[in-house]
């Protein structure tokens, strides 16, 4: 992801402050000094030069600058290193208080030392650190609060924090805790002010252990929150419905790892555009299907969904739907036979079906192994998805593709197919998308599929993966371009060496067939050879 314009000038900024903002005290350069051997005069650059001339004394040029945005250059930096400012001249003495955003991060505020975080004292002096900003800030109104607290501190204190924060009118909060005190709850209960916060737009929770959202005896009314994540070992939210309907402006909403607390689980919302629900039942044994999951997200543009198969999806409106990311399991292994092939099952079936006419108009679908082979359940009523543009598949080799020919025959406009991974079970039933098992039909469901390009990610140079690439480039009719990334661990492979890489190029009969097909083996950051089809032409360079 590239930088924004604003995270350009704001590291600009940074640089600016903490390389040339000098005290006026500092003494009048000597432009003329001589240099060591061999030292390099470093030149600075015209706008930042300061005069230093006079005796009286003279501010910087970013000294001139007006508080604001004095303060607005502060607000880049964690709030320790901003409070160091403060030792530059009377003029910075108090200016970092004024910063509108804080970030406190006890990692940083103990770093380096190792075991520093274990003694009492010091734990103590981050939070007489933290109590004597907020109490220098009063009142003054606060935009964005980032708190990370790591080290073993009690609660109490973040949540103290946080009430703070909330009265005066923060935004943006930003709570990340992983707190080991023998005296808390198993479970870290937020405060109560944070339920009914009528100012804040974006909240992201973070939590080594529980964290408990919801309690019976209240409500919770946060009209003006547009960004909910929370990410924890378990969340407890109670019934998902009303504990949406607390947010009635909000867009985006990330729940890792949930449990549901209602056997009949309702999410709807009219405002949200972006989903992520990871559900408890993907990671932990023990828990059973919900007999039901619907959606009723009729502005939804974005699904990231991991569960376990629920027994019914009576709703899935998401007709604005673009890009989905689906992770289904089985509850249990029932329903697979001893040679690891999977059984019949109407019942794990009929739901599917449903989800996947849901979801049917997206233009991007990541689909994982375990959903791969979930949707072998129900391959003779797939769905068609005219939209779907890019297929992105995981694989591993405990997992079938008997879901793969049918994906392809069913999604007549697709465009770009990507592989993580090509490992996969061998089945008679992964038809003919592979060349895994000889048969006459070859090809067959590749040949009506109009794919251009074709990217291959853990490529570890097995001889069944390159029979799988010959397979694609044989098969595949409108195939321009195939991009395969080769696969590291630790050590490099030894895919890195030129003519090993040439050799498998040659195993795959790349030399021998001139195929319309543009075929690159990637390393992580550089090209290693690029085969054109109109006479093998190998190069190296950059990627």
């Amino acid at each position: 992801m590239g930088f924004t314009e604003g995270d350009q000038r704001g590291e600009r900024e940074r640089f600016l402050l903490e390389r040339w903002v000098k005290p006026p005290e500092v003494k009048e350069m000597q432009s003329s000094s001589k240099l060591e051997d061999g030292e390099i005069e470093e030149e600075i650059p015209s706008e930042l030069c300061f005069d230093f001339s006079s005796r009286a004394q003279k501010m910087d040029r970013i000294g001139n600058l007006p508080d604001e945005i004095l303060c607005h250059i502060l607000s880049f930096l964690p709030t320790k290193q901003a409070a160091l400012t403060s030792s530059l001249s009377k003029r910075w003495l108090n200016l970092w208080t004024h910063v509108p955003d804080l970030d406190i991060d006890d990692s940083i505020f103990l770093h380096p030392e190792v075991g520093k975080g274990e003694r009492d004292e010091i734990r103590q002096s981050f939070v007489d650190f933290v109590d004597k900003v907020m109490a220098l800030q009063g009142d003054s109104p606060i935009k964005k609060l980032s708190l990370k607290c790591i080290t073993g501190f009690d609660p109490y204190h973040a949540n103290r924090w946080i009430r703070n924060m909330l009265k005066r009118g923060v935004s943006d909060l930003n709570l990340y805790t992983d707190f080991f005190f023998k005296d808390i709850e198993p479970d870290y209960v937020l405060p109560d002010e944070i339920y009914i916060s009528k100012t804040l737009v974006n909240l992201k929770i973070g939590c080594e252990i529980c964290v408990n959202w919801w309690h019976e005896d209240m409500g919770a009314s946060l009209p003006m929150l547009k960004s909910l994540s929370i990410e924890s070992e378990r969340i407890y939210c109670g019934k998902v419905e009303k504990f949406i309907s607390s947010f009635p402006v909000l867009e985006e909403l990330r729940m890792a790892t949930v449990e549901w607390d209602d056997s009949d689980v309702t999410v709807s919302s009219a405002s949200l555009r972006k989903l992520s629900i990871h559900a408890i039942g993907c990671d932990y044994d023990g828990f059973s299907n919900p007999d039901s999951i619907s959606f009723d997200t009729p502005s939804l543009l974005y699904l990231d969904y991991s569960d376990i198969v629920a027994d019914d999806y009576p709703l899935v409106n998401m007709k604005k739907l673009l890009e989905a990311r689906v992770s289904l399991v089985e509850s249990d292994a029932r329903f697979r036979a001893q040679d690891n092939d999977l059984l019949e099952d109407d019942d794990v079936a009929v739901p599917v079906v449903k989800l996947m006419n849901g979801i049917l108009n997206v233009e991007k679908l990541h689909l994982d192994s375990d959903t791969l082979e979930v949707l072998s359940q129900c391959c003779e009523s797939m769905p068609v998805f005219n939209n779907l543009k890019t297929l992105c598949v995981t694989s591993e080799e405990g997992r079938g593709w008997q879901a793969m020919p049918v994906l392809l025959r069913n999604c007549p406009h697709l465009e770009t197919l990507i592989f993580e991974g090509l490992l996969h079970h061998v089945t008679d039933k992964c038809g003919d998308a592979c060349d895994c098992i000889s048969r006459e039909d070859r090809g067959r469901s590749l040949t009506s599929c109009p794919v251009k390009k074709i990217e291959i990610q853990g490529f570890r140079g097995t001889m069944k993966e390159m029979t799988m690439i010959k397979h694609f480039l044989e098969y595949f009719p409108c195939l321009k371009e195939m991009k395969i990334y080769y696969f590291e661990e630790k050590d490099p492979t030894e895919l890195r060496n030129r003519e090993v890489s040439n050799h498998v190029l040659e195993m795959m009969g790349l030399d021998n067939k001139i195929w319309s097909c543009n075929v690159q083996l990637l390393a992580p950051g550089e090209l290693l050879i690029t085969c054109l089809r109109s006479g093998l032409h190998k190069e190296v360079s950059d990627v």
